[in-house]
């Protein structure tokens, strides 16, 4: 199809194909869930504006690419580097756990794989997408300047050839290879907490029934059957607080005291950043049944569970994992099928 007779509608369909491939690559550019989603948008409105002048000479794709990079680039330039609680701050003992909100545009936020992670039939590109979705990978990207970062992506985990990146970035062959050496310098510079998670696609058997342990552990509330599935070393995040503690002992410490209102919760399992995960409900004491708490990213590693990730804003991220805003208690839907 050439840009002098597609329909209106044709070209709807054609830019949606890319849709999703350039949301993970706004997603791995910018850190933010739903800054990634307006970037697309812009992208989409710019290609839909000037499809005209579109000549052909690279493929849509990489034109799509590029406006989506332009407006990545523009969006970085206020400099924001978004991160996890521990790459801002040192682990705080629980004695002096305090809940510490800082502002969104801090966090380094949460994505359901389905909206960046296009659907492949090949094991080993599934993979590497998976892995350049994980928190800890994006973590390390937001280290990056920008030009190195859209560098690092487009050569690494999209495996565009230089001269294309070139192309792209109207530079040459060896800017962009200086780039990703630097690139690369920089990322094995800094150790990155949940670099060493590995997580099988599918799940191997022994994942899937650490997950299942996982579960059955938290919703009883059993600290000791929970301890025995977190890593010594174990890390657990809430953002948008900026507390972060470390080790199972103060991890399971704090669910008793500051957490304890997360007793018997309900988990739903959601694909998130390339990890498994799962929407977590309280009890609501009001309405009754669960209200929405948090959306937890597991890092497992060796068989226990090294990193416990809750994102607690949830007004925020059910919507975007497509998950209601309320779960019935088991006595209200008896209720109802009475």
């Amino acid at each position: 199809m050439t840009n002098s007779t597609a329909t209106p509608t044709d070209l709807d369909v054609t830019l949606e194909r890319h849709r999703t491939e350039l949301t993970g690559y706004c997603y791995r550019m910018l850190g933010s869930s739903f800054e990634a989603e307006d970037a697309v948008q812009d992208t989409m409105v710019r290609a839909w504006r000037s499809y005209e002048k579109f000549e052909g000479r690279s493929s849509l794709r990489s034109w799509l690419y590029r406006i989506a990079t332009n407006v990545c680039l523009d969006m970085l330039t206020a400099g924001n580097k978004r991160a996890r609680p521990m790459d801002l701050s040192e682990s705080t003992p629980l004695a002096q756990a305090a809940l510490s909100p800082r502002p969104d545009n801090t966090w380094l936020e949460p994505m359901p794989d389905a909206r960046v992670l296009p659907t492949t039939e090949d094991p080993a590109e599934a993979a590497v997408a998976k892995e350049s979705v994980r928190l800890a990978f994006m973590a390390a990207l937001q280290q990056l300047p920008a030009k190195q970062r859209a560098v690092l992506i487009l050569r690494e985990v999209l495996a565009w050839k230089a001269s294309e990146v070139a192309e792209l970035l109207d530079t040459s062959v060896a800017s962009v290879n200086s780039a990703l050496q630097r690139a690369r310098a920089t990322l094995a510079e800094r150790a990155q907490h949940g670099a060493d998670a590995v997580v099988s696609d599918p799940l191997d058997e022994d994942q899937q029934k650490l997950l299942d342990r996982y579960v059955a552990a938290f919703e009883g509330y059993d600290m000791t059957a929970l301890t025995a599935l977190l890593h010594e070393d174990a890390i657990m995040t809430m953002p948008p607080f900026d507390l972060w503690l470390t080790g199972h002992d103060d991890i399971t410490g704090f669910m008793t005291t500051l957490g304890s209102a997360c007793a018997g919760s309900r988990l739903l399992p959601v694909q998130v950043n390339g990890l498994p995960g799962f929407a977590q409900y309280k009890p609501d004491p009001e309405k009754g049944g669960f209200t929405p708490w948090a959306v937890q990213v597991l890092e497992i590693s060796d068989g226990r569970i090294t990193g416990f990730h809750c994102f607690l804003d949830t007004q925020r991220w059910f919507p975007l994992f497509g998950l209601p805003l309320h779960l019935e208690g088991e006595a209200d839907q008896v209720e109802e099928g009475a």
